[in-house]
């Protein structure tokens, strides 16, 4: 599988699909035997747990670069809570129902691409760079004190 160097050449590949999604795992070659699972109660959900890299009508005239950006950011605490070979990939795929955190459960058709750290770092960088305001990824449990 070919590896995206760039922020630039994702937003590319981007740039006119509707099927494309982006998955943090250990990649295609074990993905593809199962389907994610409910990290509460282990049940088996119907697809793989991945974050659609379409870019909504709503987005208008925006650059398609901080779209995908903002889509690798998001769930960039999964690079840090999961094992240190788990990497970004992208796919195009068929959604297949919601997990319980509202995300895409996702068949995958075809896998595309690795995502190379470049484009993780670049990401940060684009969103950053966007607003004084303080922006994080969603990460349910970076908040959490347990009690």
């Amino acid at each position: 599988m070919r590896t995206i160097a760039d922020l630039d050449e994702l937003a590319r590949l981007v740039g006119g699909s509707d099927d494309l999604y982006v998955r943090w795992s250990h990649g295609p070659d074990r993905d593809l035997e199962r389907t994610s699972r409910d990290e509460l109660t282990g049940g088996r959900l119907p697809g793989l747990s991945a974050n659609p890299l379409t870019v909504e009508p709503w987005w208008g005239n925006r650059p398609v670069r901080l779209w995908v950006a903002r889509r690798i950011y998001d769930y960039l605490h999964l690079e840090h809570r999961r094992p240190s070979d788990v990497r970004p990939w992208v796919m195009r795929g068929d959604e297949r129902g919601r997990g319980p955190d509202n995300e895409p459960l996702v068949e995958c058709r075809e896998p595309l691409a690795w995502l190379d750290q470049r484009v993780v770092e670049e990401a940060v960088a684009e969103v950053d760079g966007q607003s004084e305001a303080t922006w994080g990824p969603l990460d349910r449990a970076a908040g959490h004190d347990g009690g």
